[in-house]
């Protein structure tokens, strides 16, 4: 692995996560860092707060991830879909970006992080046309488990960051425990 130490190496560590996890999520956010200045990806300016924003909400979720396909929607910085690839190599996953220069960011980042084989989509999540996932994830976008449904295969999850739209009441989905604070877990029926 080699290479010059990240800036963000110290906050991930602080996460406790494992020298392989650190190495790649420093390689994504030492990207993202960079392409900040050019595509509006995230206000957090530090590593810190990057670290802060993006992956410690994000990784206590990681250990329990079902097995199977994992599709996370409105990737745009790649929390939480492409945090949890890097955190889980043994997952399929997949991007959904619309917009292009996030899509592109996303593409590098990927390979950046030491996942090429992430499928990084530039499409909206009513336009995608592929297998249902285990797992659906989404931050920050306002959209109820059922907007999602057609993703999600029966017995999967969603799970969402930020607010969402359904509250506990979503037809064909049970509200689950939360796997960690801030996220909203249901699962399909």
């Amino acid at each position: 692995m080699g290479g010059p130490a990240s800036p963000h190496d110290a906050p991930l560590r602080g996460l406790g996560l494992t020298p392989a996890a650190v190495a790649s999520l420093g390689r994504y956010l030492d990207l993202l860092a960079a392409w900040s200045s050019r595509v509006n990806l995230t206000a957090a300016r530090t590593p810190q707060a990057r670290v802060d924003v993006l992956v410690a909400p994000v990784a206590p979720v990681a250990p329990s991830l079902e097995p199977g396909l994992l599709i996370d929607v409105g990737s745009g910085n790649g929390s939480p879909g492409l945090v949890l690839a890097l955190l889980r190599p043994d997952l399929p996953v997949t991007l959904l970006e619309p917009r292009q220069r996030r899509w592109a960011f996303l593409r590098e980042a990927a390979r950046a992080g030491g996942r090429p084989d992430v499928d990084v989509r530039r499409a909206r999540h009513d336009a995608y046309h592929g297998p249902a996932a285990r797992t659906v994830t989404v931050r920050a976008l306002r959209l109820a488990p059922q907007a999602l449904a057609p993703l999600v295969r029966p017995g999967g999850r969603v799970l969402a960051w930020g607010p969402v739209d359904g509250g506990d009441a979503a037809e064909g989905f049970t509200r689950e425990p939360t796997p960690a604070p801030g996220v909203v877990a249901w699962r399909r029926r």
